[in-house]
């Protein structure tokens, strides 16, 4: 049961955020989950959940690291809000 509140709240903010429902994130929780049930061969339930957590932090910063994210962003928000970086 708490391993379907993480998914659960994730899809409810996306689809307030962004009006869509996408199932491949709703199940990628879960799937994470299991993996790390397996690879860490742990019953406790809040180390899966943190590591989870974890895991979603670098490689959601890895990808914005990647793709570049903050040059568009720190551009957009230049134009939005008349910033000025040194």
């Amino acid at each position: 049961m708490i391993l379907l509140i993480t998914p659960i709240l994730g899809s409810l903010r996306n689809f307030v955020k962004y009006k869509n429902f996408k199932p491949l994130i709703f199940i990628r929780t879960p799937v994470l989950y299991f993996f790390l049930f397996i690879i860490l061969q742990t019953n406790n339930i809040w180390k899966i959940i943190v590591i989870e957590r974890w895991f979603m932090f670098v490689f959601k910063t890895l990808k914005s690291i990647y793709r570049r994210d903050y040059i568009t962003k720190k551009e957009k928000y230049i134009l939005k809000y008349n910033l000025k970086y040194n």
